[in-house]
């Protein structure tokens, strides 16, 4: 295997819990899976780390997959809906580092992290965290304490505000890096 395909991730969706019925083979992102399956109920992500959405276009609730079998979306995330798009995350090696920002439009107290926060409130004292700006890395962030709730994909970028990005919720509470051993 050469270095370029250790990199890319593969995973296989099946229509139909179980790995059963019609399946889609994909290594990168795909917007709209409706045109390759009916609907998607499982999985088995043999290589790299994907996020997956509820919605077309990348949209609605995320889920995090790494390397393993998912036999059945719905019992084990709470999807109310089956899988609808894919974005494949890539492999970072080095350091990682995002700022996070108590209030929208980086204002408010402020920090910078390089590791995992299990609870904002409990490490920085803070209340929130409504907005953050990603140098490097990728990153988890989640609604609630100890890597709970609705999730949200962090890649390097400026992130001025949660709310408009469809959270039902504007602010994070925990957030946690994406770490080569997933893949």
């Amino acid at each position: 295997m050469t270095s370029s395909s250790m990199n890319m991730g593969r995973v296989v969706f099946f229509e139909d819990r179980n790995f059963q019925g019609r399946s889609y083979e994909s290594s990168s992102d795909c917007a709209d899976m409706s045109s390759y399956l009916s609907r998607c109920q499982s999985c088995k992500v043999e290589r790299g780390c994907f996020m997956v959405y509820d919605r077309t276009n990348y949209m609605g609730n995320q889920f995090f997959l790494k390397r393993g079998d998912y036999s059945d979306y719905q019992s084990m995330m709470g999807m109310s809906d089956c899988i609808k798009s894919c974005r494949m995350i890539p492999m970072h090696r080095g350091q990682y580092r995002m700022k996070i920002y108590e209030k929208e439009n980086f204002g408010g107290q402020s920090h910078e992290m390089m590791e995992d926060c299990n609870n904002v409130m409990e490490r920085f004292r803070m209340s929130n965290c409504m907005s953050c700006q990603v140098m490097d890395g990728q990153w988890l962030m989640y609604e609630q304490p100890s890597f709970r709730g609705r999730m949200m994909y962090m890649k390097p970028g400026e992130y001025r505000s949660f709310s408009s990005m469809g959270m039902s919720s504007n602010h994070f509470m925990s957030m946690r890096r994406i770490m080569d051993s997933y893949y």
